[in-house]
């Protein structure tokens, strides 16, 4: 295509579309050399039962996935406790927060968050052409009610909260969120994609709190990120109206058969979910006595401010030299900040050696080696 008749057809896309670079092609996923402690991934195998329906599902590939996710839907509603019309399944919840927004903003509309917060909630406001509000908690352990509620984001559409939050870890007491509910006639998004690894949860407010819409996957507690089963659950008026507009067979046969498997079969992973709290805290203290400060986590991953002399950047590259991938997030203010997924033992014992070796090296004036 011409360059002419390249920028004519650029000029066609919508404001939205123009304001987005093209991606590169990207690099090469790492192969198995790599340790990846970089997406908060969950890094056990599913479990036998689990495995087995997903193999039996692929006899059925030549048939379209189950239309509207009723019996995924129904085994979510039969595990949680709630009628089924009150939940929503999806691709994932990324799939389902982006049909929020699609929902619920139109251009020129505002929704809030709390920053630092999951950064694609950029991307999604700005699709819409709405402005994202980021509100920055100074005792991220609590919720900023009163900043909710009025000045700049008294006018938001709705407020999104992750609890625990993404990428600090936090936890926010539900009694708090209870009050925000209580004293707000907004649509609170409360995404709960870690809280399997936290002390509590929201699913009690589902029945006193119509403006509530929350969000739960199967990907991180439960080791399927791969497969891609996300959930919503709230009012029936809310959650058929978003079924309404989700794309038709959102899911494929073996994404149905594996989350159905795993709802029904949830007491197997608490060994995995012990495990992970176990390695958390084991890491934490480790960082701790290497120089690192540590947030407070109730997730599968650590926020950790690297020690004095070097940023995050410098840390990531370093542990990547030695094939150890951690994640840098400079775009929420963490540029002092690495965050580190909870792997298996082997993983975690690979990474604080590779951190160790790295502080030795900067004691002694050297440059890390690459790790051979």
């Amino acid at each position: 295509m011409s360059d002419a008749k390249l920028q004519n057809v650029l000029s066609s896309l919508s404001q939205a579309a123009k304001q987005l670079d093209a991606l590169p092609s990207g690099r090469p996923s790492p192969d198995a050399n790599y340790v990846k402690l970089n997406t908060n991934e969950n890094p056990f195998p599913l479990p036998t039962i689990v495995w087995q329906s997903a193999i039996a599902a692929l006899e059925r590939q030549y048939l379209y996935p189950e239309d509207d996710n009723i019996s995924l839907r129904e085994a979510a509603a039969n595990a949680y406790g709630i009628a089924t019309d009150h939940v929503i399944a999806g691709n994932g919840s990324s799939e389902l927060l982006g049909l929020i927004y699609r929902a619920f903003l139109a251009p020129g509309d505002r929704v809030a968050m709390l920053s630092p917060g999951f950064s694609f909630n950029r991307k999604l406001a700005m699709l819409q052409g709405a402005q994202l509000l980021e509100i920055r908690c100074n005792e991220p352990q609590s919720l900023p009610i009163e900043q909710l509620l009025s000045g700049p984001t008294k006018d938001a559409k709705f407020i999104l909260l992750a609890n625990p939050n993404n990428p600090t870890g936090t936890f926010i007491p539900i009694a708090d969120i209870e009050r925000l509910l209580a004293q707000s006639d907004r649509l609170v998004v409360l995404d709960e994609a870690y809280v399997d690894f936290a002390p509590d949860n929201g699913l009690r407010l589902l029945n006193n709190y119509p403006n509530l819409l929350l969000l739960r996957t199967l990907s991180k507690s439960y080791a399927a990120a791969g497969v891609r089963v996300g959930f919503g659950f709230g009012h029936p008026q809310l959650i058929g109206r978003l079924r309404n507009i989700q794309n038709v067979f959102n899911m494929n046969v073996i994404g149905h058969a594996v989350g159905i498997s795993i709802l029904a079969h949830r007491a197997v992973y608490e060994e995995n979910h012990r495990h992970i709290r176990h390695e958390r805290q084991r890491v934490a203290t480790a960082l701790s006595q290497l120089g690192f400060s540590l947030t407070p986590s109730h997730a599968n991953f650590l926020l950790a401010r690297v020690p004095a002399g070097h940023d995050g950047r410098w840390w990531q590259a370093a542990l990547e030299r030695q094939r150890i991938l951690v994640a840098f997030l400079p775009d929420n203010g963490l540029e002092n900040y690495i965050r580190v997924s909870i792997g298996t033992k082997t993983q975690m014992d690979a990474f604080l050696g590779a951190v160790s070796d790295i502080s030795d090296s900067l004691k002694l004036g050297r440059s890390p080696v690459e790790h051979r």
